[in-house]
């Protein structure tokens, strides 16, 4: 099957596809941006169904268009975030192709550029893009086998409580994600486990303003890495009922148990590290600190916000934490299914060039890597702590784009007279 040429290829039609392909038409780059399924697909098909962004409408976008019929302090819904990106490609008139699958990337032998393996046939570029982020293959740590005779699926298959079989369920992580999932399963009426490991908890809003707008004037977005031993640490934060700050006291109150790290399965019984109560007590150092940042910035810019003295009322420990349950019979306490809040990894399978490290994680600097013409996108922190938020794929974006034009004009040199 004979092939054809672009300049560019991008391959991922999410939110960093899409921002991509924007800045690369603005530099009039000829590119294409190949999406297996629909734009924005895993906003759609592999969150539940009552997901809402974390942050609100006026801070997770692109500069270049809001959200319609949305307040701007409001959540978004899946949904929304997936028809937003939708709209967007269409503003910009993004060259995208949906239904292509990539299967392979290789740089051509002795010449400049790439051969673009896909289900639609080859392609020929000088640049490739993989845009394809962080949210690749679901991790579920090798803790309780399949013949534990328990459901278990990752929050990325998980829907609503009704997918999962009758009695308790066991939440693993304590981000965004499995509090959220957990609070949703104790609202429906299960009886809930929640495994809380390490976490930075902020303040959902504090004196009058979300904690993207502190993160932002504090400065704390441009960190350029996470502090040395938190490169995995989980934010738990949740935009669900209008937005609210995660206590883990308050979820205690409830009636959800909390437990934690999941450590170790045998015989029936599932052991958690004894550190739960550490866990706790470092997220609220995190939170509280934050409180401190906020109000010495009040004070030192004279700014006029209300006060807010009982945001640092932090309640009494729950049992939980007090007397922390170490081993459960999972049988004898209910449990028929697990939740695996736990995160993803990469797969870059497809891509068939040296720039992977031995554990085959990307290896670049803000997304250029050391192949000339290969670049990443939508990475957690590829440039700075935003990295993985909408508007921070849009900046890097812009970065690599400008990377790409650069090497363009170069590429392009001619010797007068030759």
């Amino acid at each position: 099957m004979s092939s054809h040429e672009v300049e560019a290829v991008v391959v991922g039609g999410g939110q960093a596809g899409i921002a991509m392909s924007e800045h690369l038409s603005d530099r009039k780059v000829p590119h294409v941006v190949l999406e297996r399924h629909r734009i924005a697909e895993r906003w759609r098909s592999e969150r539940w169904d009552s997901l809402v962004a974390n942050g609100p409408a006026w801070h997770d976008r692109f500069p270049g268009l809001e959200f319609t019929d949305l307040d701007p302090d409001a959540f978004a819904t899946k949904e929304q975030v997936a028809d937003y990106f939708a709209a967007y490609a269409a503003k910009i008139g993004a060259p995208v192709r949906c239904g292509v699958d990539v299967t392979s990337v290789r740089k051509n032998p002795g010449r400049l550029g790439f051969r673009v393996e896909t289900s639609d046939g080859p392609i020929e570029a000088r640049h490739v893009v993989a845009a394809t982020g962080p949210f690749q293959r679901p991790v579920i740590p090798p803790i309780v086998p399949e013949s534990a005779g328990l459901r278990q699926v990752h929050s990325s298959g998980y829907r609503n409580p009704a997918q999962l079989p009758e009695g308790a369920v066991l939440v693993v992580g304590s981000g965004s994600s499995g509090v959220q999932i957990a609070d949703e399963l104790r609202d429906s009426g299960r009886r809930v486990y929640l495994a809380v490991g390490p976490h930075d908890r902020p303040p959902r809003a504090y004196r009058g303003r979300d904690f993207v707008w502190w993160l932002g004037v504090l400065g704390k977005w441009e960190a350029a890495a996470p502090p040395k031993g938190a490169e995995h640490v989980t934010i738990a934060v949740s935009g669900a009922h209008g937005g609210h700050t995660v206590d883990f006291r308050t979820l205690a109150g409830r009636g959800i148990t909390l437990v934690g790290r999941a450590a170790s399965f045998d015989g029936g019984t599932m052991r958690f590290a004894p550190d739960l109560r550490d866990s706790i007590a470092n997220g609220d150092a995190n939170y509280l600190s934050l409180l401190d940042e906020a109000d010495a910035y009040i004070a030192r810019n004279g700014l006029d916000l209300p006060e807010e003295p009982q945001a640092r009322l932090l309640g009494a420990d729950p049992a939980a934490v007090t007397d922390p349950i170490l081993e459960l019979d999972l049988a004898g306490a209910g449990v028929t299914a697990i939740v695996w809040a736990t995160g993803f990894t990469v797969d870059y399978g497809w891509l068939d060039v040296d720039v992977f490290d031995e554990n085959g994680r990307p290896e670049h600097q803000r997304g250029v890597t050391a192949e000339p013409g290969v670049y990443f996108l939508g990475l957690p922190w590829q440039s700075r702590r935003g990295s993985s938020f909408i508007w921070g794929a849009w900046h890097d974006a812009k970065y690599v784009a400008d990377h790409i034009s650069i090497q363009r004009s170069y590429q392009a040199y001619r010797r007068p007279g030759r």
